[in-house]
């Protein structure tokens, strides 16, 4: 009884924490509109409607913690979101339904190509009253709006902004327990950097903390472990893949491989800060595999053989079930 107990004892105090932090948050602006959307998409995507197809939730981008209610500094995660955009476009391209849960201001599927400021650069003006496509960029502006607009209008990608620590995980469960209906079918592919520590909202100031009061001592708690909650309980047979950053490669794919145990993740795709974008290792139970971008193709990334071996590991996954 006393070893149940203990064993008990940290679950029983994870959930505290979850419930905790969610009960203290602030209300999601928007909620039920963001709710409507889920199921709306969801409903278009699932074998009632006849197209069955799989549908997968992207995080990308990194959360911010706020140091004030009403909001003029916050701790930030570093995140440009190219991997989540990246990764969204060669989704879709497989036959899968995308949820791009994003942080507004990152990197969007469809705009890779498009310099950093496209709004500006994109175009040119002849007059006052003319302004086109810059001839250099015009490929790649009617590229990225032809592919966007056919995601959208054929049902296969739903875009929901984030900012903030809390606006992130609360709509993550929206998503998480609105894709429980489709089983196996359903993937998380969870890019996003998320914070690991924030200011609870109820002891936050409420306006902005003054520079004249001295030196700042802020006290950060740790945000509780959602992969745990969203494994077992939110979507519990959905196939899940997290990710682990680290700047250290000596202690990488010890600590991906530890997450993948902890939270019984079904892979971890474990990256390197320097090498990130060349080369990642997907840990898995059976072993690791290591994936490096094409560098003989011109405009080759990383994410394009990473989705593949996804894909191939979420239908063996689907299958399983299935028997």
């Amino acid at each position: 009884m006393d070893a149940m107990n203990n064993s008990e004892a940290p679950k029983e105090a994870l959930y505290t924490d979850i419930k905790s932090f969610f009960d203290s948050a602030p209300p999601l602006t928007h909620g039920p509109d963001i709710s409507r959307k889920l199921n709306e998409f969801i409903g278009r995507n699932s074998v009632s409607s006849g197209k069955g197809n799989r549908v997968v939730c992207v995080t990308s981008g990194g959360t911010t913690v706020p140091l004030e209610q009403r909001c003029v500094r916050y701790i930030d995660n570093f995140s440009s979101g190219h991997r989540g955009a990246a990764s969204t476009e060669y989704l879709v391209k497989a036959g899968y339904s995308v949820i791009f849960l994003y942080r507004r201001g990152t990197c969007q599927p469809y705009c890779r190509s498009l310099p950093d400021n496209p709004l500006l650069e994109c175009f040119e003006s002849i007059n006052e009253s003319n302004i086109q496509v810059c001839q250099s960029h015009s490929e790649a502006v009617r590229r990225a709006i032809s592919e966007h607009h056919a995601a959208v209008a054929e049902g296969l990608l739903l875009k929901l902004p984030f900012t903030t620590i809390f606006e992130y995980l609360q709509i993550l469960q929206l998503i998480a327990i609105s894709l429980r209906s489709l089983g196996p079918s359903a993937m998380f592919y969870l890019a996003a950097a998320v914070s690991d520590f924030y200011v609870p909202w109820e002891s936050m100031a409420e306006h902005k903390i003054q520079s004249g009061s001295g030196p700042l001592d802020m006290r950060l708690v740790q945000v509780p472990k959602m992969l745990s909650v969203l494994r077992k309980e939110w979507a519990p047979t959905a196939f899940c893949i997290s990710f682990k950053l680290e700047t250290d490669s000596k202690i990488l794919l010890e600590k991906a491989g530890m997450a993948l145990k902890k939270y019984g993740m079904h892979a971890v795709v474990a990256n390197e800060l320097l090498t990130r974008k060349e080369e990642v290792v997907v840990v898995t139970s059976s072993g690791m595999i290591s994936v490096h971008r094409d560098n003989t193709q011109s405009g080759a990334d990383v994410e394009r053989p990473l989705i593949e071996l996804l894909v191939e590991r979420h239908s063996a996954y689907i299958e399983a079930s299935t028997i």
